[in-house]
């Protein structure tokens, strides 16, 4: 498991299909160490503080592994780190296997997982593809979020190592299909049970469960 790329955008107004606002999901590369403390990434910023960062959403991992199948979907070759939006572009840890409230050692940090990847409209906006958060959601290859436990340098090129899992051992994959995708009042469920899984998830399997 390895951080290949760490990658970090202030926010930018930006003006789409008729929309104008602000955002940080136009992620670049950077070179040498970086500090990611409990509420951010040094030199990394949201547009919209209300549904992006925070604790529970320090910072945004997608799988290297993912852009193949992207590239050939998509039939483009000019995809390069950050393309989704993401902060660490990792390899070796697929939705389908890490778990929320694992938790990894990523170079002098130590980070939880907390939340799949909820994409919106700026992704498809990003990828100039009118309803590819749709498409991107179907895919279930998703990422997922990573609140800090302990603060502390990373860079690029630095191992990922696990340093704890989580005792319901409920995928990131299969929670993202809980709520999006099958629905299912049992694995609603055994979500609630993750003491990891960040608060706004929680009550969205909450009103799942409410509506029978």
């Amino acid at each position: 498991m390895k951080l290949l790329s760490v990658n970090v955008s202030l926010p930018k107004t930006v003006s789409i299909n008729g929309r104008t606002y602000k955002t940080g999901i136009y992620k670049s590369a950077v070179s040498g160490p970086r500090r990611l403390a409990r509420h951010n990434l040094e030199g990394d910023g949201q547009g919209d503080s209300k549904n992006h960062g925070g604790e529970f959403q320090a910072v945004y991992c997608y799988p290297y592994e993912h852009y193949a199948f992207w590239a050939n979907q998509l039939a483009r070759d000019d995809f390069e780190f950050g393309q989704f939006g993401e902060n660490f572009t990792l390899t070796g840890l697929l939705e389908r296997e890490v778990c929320i409230g694992d938790a990894f050692q990523v170079g002098a940090a130590l980070a939880q997982v907390t939340q799949p990847r909820v994409p919106c409209y700026k992704l498809a906006d990003k990828l100039g593809i009118p309803g590819f958060d749709k498409t991107f959601l179907r895919a279930n290859r998703s990422g997922f979020y990573l609140r800090v436990l302990e603060a502390g340098q990373v860079e690029a090129g630095a191992s990922i190592e696990l340093v704890s899992k989580d005792p319901v051992d409920m995928t990131v994959a299969e929670v993202n299909t809980a709520l999006y995708l099958d629905k299912s009042p049992a694995a609603a469920e055994r979500a609630l049970r993750i003491d990891a899984l960040s608060p706004g998830w929680k009550r969205s399997f909450e009103k799942l469960l409410a509506k029978g």
